[in-house]
Parts: structure tokens; sequence; C-alpha cells
């Protein structure tokens, strides 16, 4: 199946196993060569979500193929071997406001006012300008903004546009006006495959069911949904629970991150995942995607040094609800704010901060790094 056709370079797609492969023909096939190879040794242990006939998705993270924003990931990939990345993922917090009071939150303060629209719209313009591909709204819950509809149609075809929210306020008319605008996939969030501890984590009750309640809305609306789980000692021990509770509810795919000692989490450093949690997450990873069921992405795998690298900084940049630009949400070191600089200046700065070099993992769990930022993250 050819996911990519340029002049130079078309990219075909073929089933392997459970994998998949990607060969690579045209005048720049051999720059494209490393990239592809790169891919390929990821995809091998890898179950795509669908395969055709006429669109190949592998993952809510990756656009689907073929499509002009698979075409911008692509050379993205190419582009990063000769020049300075572009932020592959422009994620934004439009909303302060949260029904939830989640013990980790890396994010705490609801106080202030929301970004305006325009300034929205413009950042997402001078994204995608720089060649972003996926563009993410967070918050706060992004649910409660009542112009989302709105924001999401700005994104164009040129970037798939995703949205975290832990469902609440995700009702089928919002669903369904959020795929209409052109919304690609939710990330709602679980943060136990129980609800009593889900409950208990988010500070209300109700919330679990209200994670339930936006899957299905999202699902019957026809967006791609993630189940996105913050893994922790305290829930790294229910993996098989979260899949078998995104096998039941038959969402796309399910996501692992990692919990971040940062915001309300700042003072338990002692409490995230160790190698060895690390190391369990990518054997779970693998096994499912031989498997039936959902999808499985461990980020803290992928993200990994032998793998991706971590992208704060480096393939991705975050802006706050105040308009703090950030190297991810869950690294509160600011490069400017947006309502006062560009997003290309800020990112030539970003790019250029010596601890971006390299390939590396999540930083914050790197104590040189967390000494070298202690009074950024006592604030």
């Amino acid at each position: 199946m050819q996911i990519a056709k340029k002049p130079l370079l078309m990219i075909d797609a073929s089933a392997e196993g459970r994998g998949i492969r990607l060969t690579a023909k045209g005048a720049i096939a051999p720059f494209a060569k490393p990239v592809l190879d790169r891919m390929n040794r990821i995809f091998a242990n890898e179950k795509p979500i669908s395969t055709g006939p006429d669109k190949f998705i592998f993952s809510t993270w990756i656009p689907p193929a073929p499509s002009p924003a698979f075409d911008r990931m692509l050379s993205a990939q190419v582009g990063a071997l000769t020049r300075r990345p572009i932020p592959d993922q422009f994620s934004i917090a439009v909303m302060k406001a949260c029904p939830n009071d989640c013990i980790h939150c890396s994010a705490p303060s609801r106080q202030g006012e929301i970004l305006e629209s325009t300034v929205v719209k413009r950042a997402i313009s001078e994204a995608l300008d720089m060649g972003s591909y996926l563009i993410t709204f967070d918050g706060g819950e992004p649910m409660l903004r009542k112009d989302l509809p709105d924001l999401v149609s700005s994104v164009g075809d040129r970037a798939i546009s995703t949205s975290f929210t832990s469902g609440y306020h995700l009702t089928e008319d919002l669903a369904m006006r959020l795929k209409q605008a052109g919304l690609y996939a939710v990330r709602i969030s679980i943060d136990s495959p129980f609800e009593k501890e889900h409950d208990r984590v988010r500070g209300r009750e109700g919330a679990y069911r209200d994670a339930l309640s936006g899957v299905k809305n999202a699902l019957a609306a026809g967006l791609m949904v993630d189940l996105f789980m913050v893994t922790s000692p305290h829930n790294i021990d229910h993996l098989e629970d979260a899949f078998a509770l995104a096998a039941g509810l038959g969402v796309h795919e399910l996501s692992f991150y990692e919990i971040v000692a940062v915001g309300r989490w700042a003072s338990h450093e002692n409490e995230v995942l160790t190698d060895r949690d690390v190391a369990r997450l990518e054997h779970f990873h693998k096994e499912k995607n031989r498997s039936e069921g959902p999808r499985v992405t461990a980020l803290p795998y992928l993200l990994g040094p032998d793998m991706f690298g971590c992208f704060a900084g480096r393939r991705w940049i975050h802006v706050d609800g105040s308009g703090e630009a950030l190297p991810c949400a869950y690294m509160p070191l600011s490069f400017g704010n947006i309502k006062e600089k560009s997003l290309k200046e800020i990112w030539k700065e970003m790019t250029s901060y010596r601890w971006f070099k390299g390939r590396c993992s999540c930083q914050m769990r790197d104590q040189g790094f967390r000494e070298a930022h202690r009074k950024m993250l006592d604030r």
C-alpha cells in the first residue's frame, strides 16, 4: 500500500506478520533510509490500529497514511537528520479550570485568565508553519472551553489534532461537534482501572464514570480514542487490568506515560518509576502488540535513549495556561510567553539550550538536571 507519494520520494507499507514494513523509492530514497530503518526496527514489534485497505493507522500519536499530515511527519523525520528539528508536537493548555483535584497534577493552578482564542489560533498557525503535524489541546479540562470546536477547526488538514480530557463534559453533542470540526482523537485519562481508586486519585467521586461516559460518546462520534494512564509505583501492578478495561471499552489504543515529580507530585521524587519499571512497560508493550486487543504505547520505553529519546525541548513544545512555552507539560522551564514572543523565536532558543542536546530519557528523572534547575522546581 502506497502511503506517501512525492515527486522524489514514494513510500510503501506492507504487512509482515503483526508488524509493518516501510520501503522507499525515488531520487531521495537513500536520504530517507536511516529514518525508515529506525521506524522498521520499531514497527517489527508493533501492532498498528488498522491497515486499510485505503488508510493505514499506526497509532493515535501518528497521522494516518496517506494524508498531508503524514507527509509532513516523514519530511520532519528526514529533515531532522540535516537541519534543526521542528516541533513535531505542539500542545497548548486552553483551559485552567478542572472539576478534578488530582494528587499528581502537573498544572495545579486554576487561577487567572485563560488564553484568548486569537492567541491560541496564532500559536497554532505558527506551529503549523514550522512543520508541526500533531496539535494537542490540553488543560485543565479542555472540554470546558466553549469555543474548543472552533479552535480545533483552525488546525486544518496539515496536522492531526487531539485533546486530553478526563471525560468530564464530553457529551454526545460535544463529541460530534469536535469530530465535525476535525478532531482526530481524544486521550481520556484513567489513573486506575478500578473505580474507587481512580476517584481517589482524581479527588472526586464520579470521575471514573465520567471517563467511561467520555469514551462511549467519543467512540459513537467516530473519534479515535486513546485510554491514557500515568503509571506510578501505585498502579504499575495493574497493567493487565488496564488492558482488560481498554479492550472491554473498545478503545483504539492504551497509552502509558510515567508520573513525574513536578507540580503536586514535586515532593515525591522517590515515588517515580525505576529503570526496572520502564523495562516492565517495554515488555508489556511488546507482548500486547503481538496479541489481540487495542494497540499499546508505552511512552517511557519509546522515548528512552535506545529508541527515539525524550522529545522535550527537542521535538515537543508545550504552552501552559498562562502562555509560557515549556519543553513539555511536565518540565516547568519557560523559554518565553507566546503573548510576547513568536513561537519560532522561542523554539530557536529552546533547541539551543545545552540540556537538550543528544538523545536521553526523561530529564525530569535525572538528578543532575533536577539539581541544576532546583529553583525552577521549587517554585
